[in-house]
């Protein structure tokens, strides 16, 4: 056998601890939507901040379009640890307990970016973050993915144009009330299953961003999409707490810098990737786009208020109240 010195083992030792500080920190970033998105950007644009800004120290691995797990597994594999961020919907807050982020999902709740921004960007949307703590989650930021519309193999102009369609909703107890207030079927369903499900008949329509519709290619099985504006779909940056919380202090500090400038480039451009993808659906030819009319647009609201007052108490009246004072909404006035 044989024998070293003690020198040469101390060396030994030593060169493998400075290789072994030198490995990387690993963060496993994971979402459901294609690379080309706002959300798909924003955080190719955080692996790039975020390697530079810790001088190669962290390297963040990005899995866009479910290519490790699909939406509803997602959550599961962030709390045990086998990835380290997610940017899911603020809806998969909901069957985790925190209810509260469901007020999201309200429709007509917000008018503009403006409004919106004045919660996400505000101390409401500081206090819900803090809520996803006792989950063994800490929230870093919300992002935009924009206001969404309808799409259906029929024109959408009315509520009574929804009756008996299969529409796909995210889980939410909100959206389900939503589609049923508008006469359809609400059917709850993996983001990277729509496709096929539209393409089949499984659903007949759905709601969402164009972003997420032009990506997709959803718009190649529907053949009418209405521009309604109802809703949105925000996301938040989240990472397992135990994992962010046990960095050094000073790579933790990179990383948030990093975030913060992520998240003004992917809201910055959330807003003009919309009307991009919207026009290149138009493009195709193969889907009818229609706006709808300010007395339509009035109709829908009419026939949706409902969501508002029946739902108000899961979500929390301090929370909604909080939201209705600081967009200057009123459900009772239209």
């Amino acid at each position: 056998m044989k024998r070293f010195s003690v020198f040469t083992v101390v060396t030994m030792a030593f060169a493998f601890g400075v290789a072994y500080a030198q490995q990387p920190i690993n963060i496993k970033f994971s979402h459901v939507v294609a690379e080309n998105t706002p959300k798909g950007k924003g955080a190719l644009k955080f692996k790039e901040l975020a390697e530079k800004a810790t001088g190669g120290k962290v390297k963040v691995e990005v899995y866009p379009n479910s290519q490790l797990y699909k939406d509803q597994e997602e959550m599961e594999a962030l709390q045990i640890g086998a990835v380290q961020m997610l940017a899911p919907s603020v809806s998969k807050f909901g069957p985790l307990g925190a209810k509260e982020f469901e007020v999201f999902d309200l429709p007509y709740l917000f008018d503009s970016e403006v409004e919106l921004h004045k919660i996400t960007q505000g101390p409401v949307g500081q206090s819900l973050l803090k809520k996803l703590e006792s989950k063994g989650i800490l929230g870093l930021a919300f992002w935009d993915n924009g206001f969404k519309g309808m799409s259906a193999n029929r024109p959408l102009k009315t509520p009574a144009d929804f009756k008996g369609l299969k529409m796909r909703i995210q889980s939410s107890k909100v959206l389900e009330q939503q589609m049923r207030d508008l006469g359809a079927i609400p059917q709850v369903m993996a983001f990277s299953e729509v496709y096929q499900a539209l393409q089949t008949g499984v659903v007949n329509g759905t709601e969402n961003p164009p972003s997420n519709l032009y990506t997709q290619k959803m718009y190649e099985v529907q053949k009418n999409v209405t521009v309604s504006d109802h809703g949105v779909i925000e996301y938040a940056v989240i990472v397992n707490k135990k994992f962010w919380e046990g960095l050094p202090a000073d790579i933790r500090t990179a990383l948030e810098g990093a975030m913060k400038d992520a998240t003004k480039y992917a809201n910055d451009i959330a807003k003009q990737e919309n009307i991009d993808a919207l026009e290149l659906v138009r493009k195709s030819g193969k889907t009818e786009i229609y706006v709808l009319t300010a007395d339509e647009k009035r109709a829908w609201k009419k026939a949706l208020m409902g969501v508002h007052r029946e739902q108000g108490g899961r979500i929390g009246k301090e929370t909604l109240d909080a939201i209705y004072k600081a967009t200057g909404f009123d459900p009772n006035k239209l």
